[in-house]
């Protein structure tokens, strides 16, 4: 659930059982296949390439794995043409959703959207109608321990050009432009951070809240969302409690 991204980053690190694990892979390896017929096999020359196989390590996914389906978009191995497409819709209470997806068949992918809006009361709304709430921007996340200085790290992080730092109880997510995410989580790990996740995501301008009966009727849309294959992210503007 990306739109509050210290969620995301807790859904993505822990509880993972064997389906979640081999859904996530083949999300991955969709954006794979999509980075590599549109800028090439190899990561060197290939930025976008080289940060999907970044976000494929943090999640674990296997070296061979990876290589399998790089070699697959190259044309090495027979494979599918996916194409990106991106709804913008509406969950209960007004908050705003951002559902980008990857598929090989549109039509499929928008009925199965619109389903998914309209079985847990939300709507989906025209291109642009809640995208202007949000701004895309990197994400870095550095493991908190007892000898990380939060001064310290805020003052490098900004001179490696971070615009923002936000602290929670076990970690820190440093904002830095879109696209800008990898490199500063080299110059982190190399100041000696250790970085838990790094990646683009969607962060909306402000944040709404919602009752307890409306946000249980959105979080169960957002998570019928993220359950379906074509679906690679949801971002959304709800406030939503961190669960252990």
């Amino acid at each position: 659930m990306s739109g509050h991204s210290k969620w995301h980053n807790i859904q993505a690190r822990k509880g993972k059982s064997d389906a979640q694990r081999g859904k996530i892979f083949t999300k991955i390896g969709r954006e794979i296949a999509v980075c590599v017929k549109t800028g090439g096999s190899d990561p060197v020359s290939n930025p976008k390439l080289k940060d999907v196989i970044a976000k494929a390590k943090q999640n674990n996914m296997p070296n061979d794995t990876i290589e399998r389906s790089i070699k697959k978009a190259a044309g090495e191995l027979s494979g599918v043409n996916y194409e990106s497409c991106t709804y913008e819709g509406y969950g209960t209470g007004g908050a705003a959703v951002i559902v980008e997806c990857l598929t090989d068949n549109k039509n499929r992918t928008a009925g199965d959207v619109r389903h998914s809006f309209d079985k847990f009361g939300g709507s989906l709304g025209s291109t642009g109608c809640v995208s202007y709430l949000f701004q895309r921007k990197g994400i870095v996340e550095v493991e908190k321990t007892d000898k990380v200085d939060s001064d310290e790290l805020m003052m490098t992080a900004l001179d490696l050009g971070a615009v923002d730092i936000v602290e929670y109880d076990d970690s820190f997510e440093i904002i830095c432009q879109a696209n800008e995410h990898n490199k500063l989580s080299e110059d982190l790990t190399a100041a000696g951070y250790s970085v838990l996740n790094a990646e683009t995501t969607m962060i909306p301008d402000s944040y709404v809240d919602l009752d307890e009966e409306k946000l249980t009727k959105f979080t169960r849309m957002i998570d019928a969302l993220e359950d379906l294959d074509d679906v690679q992210e949801v971002y959304h503007n709800v406030n939503i409690p961190d669960q252990e």
